[in-house]
């Protein structure tokens, strides 16, 4: 069974998710995936602050890259 909030499965991981990207941008807060993304991104800022050799943008963007592509690619 599919749930309907998560994309579909394609083979084309960089497209998808610049679809997925140019979506969130357009609905905001409102499409599916934004809000997973910006938690990735906070706990990953959080995470990078707490280690000394990696700082909060590199966490920020980490975070908020493996929360979209977990919900790319379940």
């Amino acid at each position: 069974m599919t749930d309907p909030n998560r994309p579909p499965h394609r083979d084309d991981l960089l497209s998808e998710a610049g679809e997925e990207i140019k979506g969130m941008a357009k609905e905001g807060m409102h499409h599916p995936s934004t809000k997973p993304v910006l938690t990735g991104a906070a706990v990953g800022a959080l995470a990078a602050g707490l280690l000394p050799v990696v700082t909060w943008p590199i966490g920020l963007v980490a975070g908020a890259g493996f929360m979209l592509y977990k919900r790319l690619r379940p």
